[in-house]
């Protein structure tokens, strides 16, 4: 599963983790363009405070959940003081048990780094060292493996957080800086880092958040941030491209409706086609056309409706990196308190919400290429974009694959948070599923990505057959930049080079960024 790979314009160099929360944009940097971690001193010392409530609470001869307890099933055995070491270790050890294919670097940082910001909010009883031998390892670039299955959501992800714990530890299965397989221990010790020995609880604190899913989450809501604003950028080229009306995106006309996605893509729109001269050729009296295809002149309402869904999304990642999610948790005046703050539901809702989003603007972006292909329907363009009709396919088989995707996204869109099987003998009798929520949805956002290339590509083609006349500046920036890739007009050639390559135009973000070089703000 590949991810999109846009850099911000400026990646932060370092991100200092204290008390206070992450903002998504900390998460990307860390996650994905490598950014180091600063551990704030003061919130340091708020980790060693609260650990001594713990180390207390340890000597107590009443047993504790998650100090001197077992845990689910069996937080009722007490556990003695002289096993509790083993217990941890254990209990790490045992919840590491995930299968499947490797989860991708930048996700595996992405938990580890959420999970560290919980720890240092010292609700969660751990030690200072602890902290800062998990900052140490997302510092030396060394990556925990963690299996593609194993988390159900609740108590938070149990499995894919055990495989990062477990390398603490010293122990399990690494990726070093360069990518290569090795040990645990090996690539710690390279790196000149001490493997933990667990006190008590502090296996439990490891394991126990929404860290993994949320980091998903946040991934994706970066990703779709760029997305939505190509989805703005393609509808624009192929309304240009196939003769359509820049009318119906007049401020006016929106305001009737004020719904703000909306706003923000009809606002995109106008500024793309602004002064195109291939608009203005078909806008006198002579054109008899009355209104364009849904899927070019209800495109602001669709993918407005999708930006609305993201800044939803956005709210509830923004409330859960604000979270100290563990179990139990150390509240402000000292107490040790058993909860459900580790169910990923609130997570999983949105991850879900998204991938129904993503599934329908690619559904829109689809339907819009394949009016290029049809004769019937593309205002004068040769069928399927063909360079000699009859001998060549064109752009045929690309439509197909785009079709192949968006059959999948629907597929995809079926929500996983409305899933539940029961575990823990029972204890754990409902979960959010939310890991698997996160893991479609990162298969739909690059699904989004190829869909959206794939009508970049043939509006770049079908605008480039309208000379003598050229499309506006910010459409223009785009049909040149894709030129430059390979992707003109032409015989048949082996084509899946070029998708790939238009592909990773836009998934870097270079399609947004040439149309905004020539338009200017774009949202």
């Amino acid at each position: 599963m590949s991810s999109i790979t846009s850099a911000p314009a400026r990646a932060a160099a370092s991100v200092t983790v204290g008390t206070g929360a992450l903002g998504i944009d900390d998460v990307v940097a860390v996650a994905r363009h490598g950014a180091s971690v600063v551990l704030d001193p003061g919130a340091l010392a708020g980790v060693a405070a609260s650990r001594a409530i713990v180390e207390g609470l340890a000597a107590d001869p009443e047993p504790h959940y998650g100090i001197s307890t077992g845990f689910g099933a069996l937080a009722t055995t007490f556990i003695a003081e002289e096993r509790r070491a083993q217990l941890q270790a254990s209990l790490v050890r045992s919840h590491a048990a995930g299968s499947g294919a490797e989860v991708e670097t930048e996700v595996v940082r992405a938990l580890m780094l959420l999970r560290l910001s919980t720890l240092m909010t010292g609700r969660t009883g751990v030690r200072r060292e602890t902290a800062e031998t998990y900052a140490a390892i997302l510092n030396a670039g060394i990556t925990p493996v963690v299996r593609e299955y194993g988390s159900l959501g609740c108590s938070g992800d149990l499995a894919p957080l055990a495989h990062c714990a477990l390398v603490a530890m010293g122990e399990g299965e690494v990726r070093d800086a360069g990518g290569v397989a090795t040990d645990a221990a090996s690539a710690l010790a390279a790196a000149g880092i001490t493997p933990l020995h667990l006190a008590e609880k502090e296996g439990l604190a490891l394991i126990n958040g929404t860290d993994g899913m949320l980091g998903m989450l946040a991934l994706a809501i970066d990703d779709l941030r760029m997305l939505l604003t190509t989805a703005d950028v393609a509808a624009s080229m192929s309304v240009e491209g196939l003769m359509g009306t820049d009318a119906v995106f007049a401020e006016d006309l929106h305001a009737l409706r004020p719904q703000r996605g909306q706003a923000v893509s009809a606002s995109n729109l106008r500024r793309l086609l602004a002064d195109s001269p291939i608009v203005a050729s078909h806008k006198g009296p002579e054109c008899t056309r009355v209104q364009d295809a849904y899927s070019l002149r209800c495109a602001p309402q669709v993918h407005g409706a999708a930006r609305d869904t993201l800044a939803h999304a956005a709210s509830v990642a923004d409330a859960e990196l604000a979270s100290a999610v563990d179990n139990p948790v150390l509240t402000l005046d000292g107490r040790v308190e058993s909860n459900g703050n580790f169910h990923g539901a609130p997570v999983a809702y949105v991850l879900d919400f998204l991938a129904i989003a993503v599934a329908d603007v690619a559904s829109m972006s689809e339907r819009r290429t394949d009016r290029f292909l049809d004769r019937a329907r593309n205002q004068g363009l040769p069928p399927f974009l063909a360079h000699e009709v009859g001998v060549d396919s064109g752009l045929m088989i690309a439509q197909y694959t785009a079709a192949g995707i968006v059959s999948e996204l629907k597929r995809l869109a079926v929500p996983a948070s409305v899933d539940s099987i029961p575990s823990s003998a029972m204890q754990e009798d409902h979960v959010s599923m939310g890991w698997a929520a996160a893991r479609k949805l990162r298969r739909a956002v690059d699904g989004l990505s190829r869909v959206l290339a794939i009508e970049v590509m043939t509006a770049a083609r079908g605008l480039a057959l309208r000379a003598p006349l050229v499309p506006g500046a910010a459409t223009g920036a785009v049909v040149s930049l894709v030129a430059e890739a390979g992707a003109v007009p032409g015989a048949d050639r082996f084509l899946s080079p070029e998708i790939e390559a238009v592909s990773a135009l836009v998934a870097r973000g270079e399609v947004v960024s040439a149309a905004r070089s020539a338009a200017g703000t774009l949202d």
